[in-house]
């Protein structure tokens, strides 16, 4: 029976195969750019299986995004940038070296006092970068921030959900949620002000494509309604985050209910020969209600 080791030596000496010589002609010619959709694309496939509690098919889906960091990998030794040995040390060493409550004498009760270690931790390893690279610029003597490195480029529900995360380490937060339901009704009380200026009708008049019928939304209106929608949606990732749920997790059941229910909608539909865009929103309305029924019903069984 192969160690662990061995296995996963085997799985670098096949990735080192299929980019050598001779080895697969798709493989040989990616590079880190052309894979970046396909990292993406396992990333929510993983996150998927763990929804569907999958568990035959999450080792499967992990794999592949395993795979996404041998591609990376093995494209940057050959460019003599870094190797798996690197990414996997470098691995080993923050995992020992951010939990000294573990491998050291730090005490640490808590969740919340391993995460306040944590980011001390990674403040002080950015301030020994920064001397070791001996820059004076401005821009590196300048204290850094504390939302300092949450990128900008992942889907905005974790950004906002980081972004308030490392607020609230520094005291940045609601005392308790009932102040969160507070915000968010203020925040939906300016939002309905500025729908005051839609012009009428400010709702659609005519089925078909998204928007018809409904009037042109001058440009300002439009920036000061999308402000007013982002706030809202903040107040929500901050309820999520306080309630310790994942918003993005959240949203995906949501629209998988959503898709359940409508599609149970349009059966319902065919089985008497019509599809929803011949049915009345009075009728749309009954089946949606039915459709909630019945999984209801189902849930309790």
């Amino acid at each position: 029976m192969p160690t662990t080791g061995e296995r996963f030596a085997r799985a670098v000496s096949i990735m080192a195969k299929l980019r050598g010589p001779g080895g697969c002609p798709w493989d040989r010619e990616q590079t880190f750019d052309s894979i970046k959709p396909y990292t993406l694309e396992e990333t929510y496939e993983v996150l998927e299986a763990i929804d569907n509690r999958d568990w035959n098919e999450l080792p499967g889906e992990l794999g592949d995004l395993l795979l996404q960091v041998l591609f990376y990998s093995e494209m940057a030794a050959e460019n003599k940038r870094f190797s798996i040995d690197d990414v996997l040390d470098r691995l080993s060493s923050k995992l020992v070296d951010r939990h000294p409550h573990v491998f050291g004498n730090v005490t640490a009760e808590s969740s919340a006092e391993v995460l306040r270690n944590w980011e001390a931790i990674k403040a002080e390893e950015k301030k020994k970068r920064l001397e070791a690279g001996g820059g004076n610029s401005a821009k590196e003597q300048k204290p850094e921030s504390v939302l300092a490195g949450v990128s900008a480029t992942m889907p905005a529900l974790l950004e906002a959900h980081k972004l308030s995360s490392r607020a609230a380490h520094v005291g940045f937060d609601w005392p308790e949620i009932g102040g969160l339901f507070d915000k968010l009704q203020e925040e939906t009380t300016e939002l309905q002000e500025e729908l005051k200026h839609l012009p009428a009708p400010a709702r659609p008049v005519a089925r078909g494509i998204a928007g018809s019928g409904q009037p042109q939304v001058p440009e300002e209106l439009r920036h000061r309604l999308e402000e007013e929608l982002g706030d809202l949606f903040f107040v929500l990732v901050n309820i999520a985050r306080y309630l310790s749920l994942d918003s993005e997790s959240a949203l995906k059941k949501a629209n998988r209910k959503f898709k359940r229910r409508f599609q149970w909608m349009e059966d319902q539909l065919r089985a008497s020969g019509r599809a929803p865009q011949q049915a009345t929103t009075d009728e749309l309305e009954s089946l949606w209600q039915q459709a909630k029924q019945q999984e209801q019903s189902s849930n309790r069984k």
